[in-house]
């Protein structure tokens, strides 16, 4: 567990206590959290972002004097980004009273945890699973996410290519996975709310070497504007195809293309490409005491870091407003309140989704992903 920084924003802690969350009297038994995600393998990283903000939200809660008078600790597992593994360390959560559970990353593992959570009434905030799925067959009353759904990231590109190519024709093209098609369906239900048309609709089948007539396809529509969902690998390849057949359309795509990989794939079909990702709440002002606690010791609060800090807070917040940590209470809190954390004012709808999720753009130049207007 961190240790609090001497650098942590007096302000933070006392909007800790005045929100309710120290108790009168000495603290006593523990309050558990769990966070619960990839923490080996290739997706490690994220896990770990994950477990830090929960950690340092925790530390500070109880610098603050704890959760009605009890102190908070955290308790980190691996699901392997597995159904069969977060069933497992979902329940070995359970078993160690865990009142909360900041987690899950992958879908199957976010839905086979999901359903322990339910059925063993602990509240689960994901800070970074998108899959619609995930809150469309919501497991119960007490799941929540604070990250944005992936039809809501294709709404958003919907809404920007309306506002900046109202005159260009444009093409929404997905890999025909459920991400994929997610993205493309909010882009396409965007588009028809502001009365832009789409001039090209297609799907092409993910991991081909080869990828022409998807191209030659897109050349000879005359696309301005292609909007895909898809993967790197697929993506830059068809990119590169487009360019080879003398067309220079404006690209624009989601989350999964954050990589450099997709610049290699793509060469120099690949400048200019415009990828939506997660709005940065590291420059918020409302993030800016615990940004600060983390820079002081060298670490960068990137990614999950600030989202499984606010799921944190948001549960936290919850407990005090009913002075009780009991479930339905809880979960009745979350679902009807707003909650000012380090990623803004935060509220749910109806599935538990984050309302107004946000995002940024970033903007493939000189072989690196920058946001758009740095």
């Amino acid at each position: 567990m961190f240790s609090r920084p001497d650098v942590l924003a007096s302000s933070l802690v006392v909007a800790l206590l005045a929100a309710g969350l120290g108790a009168t009297g000495a603290a006593h038994a523990d309050v558990v959290i769990g966070v619960a995600g990839p923490m080996a393998g290739e997706l490690a990283p994220l896990g770990a972002q994950m477990r830090d903000g929960a950690t340092q939200a925790a530390a500070d809660i109880n610098a603050a004097g704890g959760v009605l008078g009890q102190q908070v600790t955290v308790e980190t597992v691996d699901d392997g980004c597995t159904a069969k593994k977060a069933d497992a360390v979902a329940n070995q959560l359970a078993g160690k009273g865990a009142l909360l559970v900041v987690g899950h990353l992958c879908l199957q593992a976010s839905m086979a945890g999901a359903a322990v959570y339910n059925a063993e009434h602990i509240i689960e905030i994901s800070p970074g699973t998108t899959f619609a799925k995930f809150t469309d067959e919501r497991a119960g009353p007490g799941i929540f996410r604070v990250a944005g759904r992936d039809d809501a990231e294709g709404a958003f590109a919907g809404a920007t290519i309306a506002a900046r190519f109202a005159a260009g024709k444009v093409a929404l093209i997905d890999d025909g996975t459920g991400y994929g098609k997610a993205l493309t369906d909010g882009a396409a239900t965007a588009l028809a709310a502001s009365g832009k048309d789409v001039a090209l609709r297609s799907a092409f089948t993910p991991g081909q070497k080869d990828y022409a007539a998807v191209a030659g396809q897109l050349a000879a529509s005359s696309i301005d504007v292609v909007y895909f969902g898809g993967s790197d690998p697929d993506v830059g390849t068809i990119v590169s195809g487009m360019h080879d057949q003398g067309m220079h359309a404006t690209i624009m795509a989601g989350d999964a293309l954050y990589d450099n990989d997709y610049g290699r794939l793509a060469g120099d079909a690949g400048e200019g490409t415009m990828v939506s990702f997660a709005a940065d709440h590291r420059k918020d002002a409302s993030a800016a005491g615990v940004v600060a606690a983390f820079t002081a010791r060298g670490e960068d609060p990137a990614g999950y870091v600030l989202p499984a800090y606010a799921a944190v807070q948001i549960w936290a917040a919850a407990a005090a407003s009913v002075q009780s940590t009991d479930f339905d209470k809880v979960a009745a809190a979350i679902q009807g309140g707003t909650f000012q954390t380090v990623i803004g004012a935060v509220s749910f709808d109806a599935k538990g989704d984050i309302k107004n999720p946000a995002y940024d753009w970033y903007i493939w130049h000189d072989g690196a992903f920058a946001a758009a207007g740095s």
